[in-house]
């Protein structure tokens, strides 16, 4: 066989185009967002994240570009995803990503960045809606499949008060809170539940373990943003996530040996979100050692995040991206 009957067609590549794809528009907006918290504490001698903000909005009018063109041409195989017991929870990834693209862009087009936040908040109050239906009334899933990929759509709407204060949606802001809150707290537990007591994740999931992170670290910044200060509910908020992160690291070893999968993502938007909530912690309290965490943390994701889109641009130049999944 010739490399050029092996090489997949441009058809059958965007055929199978993962929605897990857009996990990447969420950490680079993550990466974007701690760019800008430590270009405000005034520790970066330059300014990158206006260049990443661009980037960012790029990678995601892209991919949102392609997957529509995929649901035109292969909408049976979208509808299939759609009914998939993991592949569904990354749909919600779609208006996360919307909803950060929408912070970032307050600072430069306060409007657009409302319209998008309007947008994001409603598309992932539907797909939030859609998932919770689709989970009461399946047939087919089972406790194996669930894995920390299903906080996406649902604990996803505590990403939406991010963008909700700046806009003046109060109350609005504290609905999807609650309902991110409440639902973490009910999935966190089936979570353990599943990783203790049944068979270990397959490799290309278990860097969905990093998402562990998120829903305490966002927690914390939705909180703070809602309430304006640190109190006792937002310091459980901080230092759970910092738990979390710190029982993750411990497992640096089993995460190194894994093969490059798209799934790495998963480690870079709550990696993001656990650096940005300990500036703002070290903003707001004052504490020299919250300063260096941050910095510590900073430099970490910065690693992570060349390294995670080196071997993502080497997958895709290799063929080792959309490819058919069991």
């Amino acid at each position: 066989m010739n490399s050029q009957e092996q090489r997949p067609s441009t058809t059958t590549r965007l055929e199978n185009m993962p929605i897990s794809f857009f996990a990447v528009v969420m950490g680079l907006s993550g990466l974007t967002l701690a760019w800008e918290q430590a270009e405000q504490a005034a520790i970066m001698p330059f300014m990158a994240s206006p260049y990443q903000a661009v980037i960012t909005a790029v990678v995601f009018v892209v991919l949102l570009a392609f997957y529509f063109v995929k649901f035109v041409r292969h909408r049976e195989v979208v509808l299939k995803d759609l009914r998939h017991p993991v592949r569904l929870s990354f749909f919600p990834a779609i208006s996360i990503s919307l909803l950060s693209v929408s912070v970032i862009a307050f600072q430069f087009y306060p409007q657009l960045s409302k319209v998008l936040w309007l947008i994001g908040a409603g598309v992932h109050l539907v797909l939030t809606l859609f998932v919770l239906s689709a989970w009461l009334n399946q047939s087919h899933f089972e406790i194996h499949h669930m894995n920390p990929s299903w906080f996406i759509p649902v604990v996803g709407n505590i990403v939406v008060p991010l963008g909700g204060i700046q806009h003046g949606y109060i109350d609005l802001s504290w609905f999807f809170f609650s309902v991110g809150l409440v639902f973490w707290l009910v999935l966190k537990v089936i979570v353990f539940y599943r990783i203790i007591f049944h068979n270990p994740l397959p490799d290309k999931l278990l860097p969905t373990l990093f998402i562990l992170i998120a829903p305490p670290a966002v927690g914390f910044l939705s909180y703070v943003k809602l309430t304006g200060s640190i109190d006792a509910f937002a310091t459980i908020l901080f230092y759970s996530a910092l738990f979390l992160t710190l029982m993750l690291a411990t497992q640096f070893v089993k995460f190194a040996r894994l093969k490059f999968f798209l799934s790495w993502w998963a480690y870079s938007f709550p990696l993001a979100a656990m650096t940005i909530a300990t500036f703002v912690m070290a903003e707001l309290t004052g504490k020299d050692w919250f300063h260096v965490l941050a910095m510590v943390l900073f430099v970490i994701l910065n690693i992570v995040l060349a390294m995670l889109t080196v071997r993502t641009i080497e997958a895709i130049l290799h063929n080792k991206i959309c490819l058919p999944e069991d």
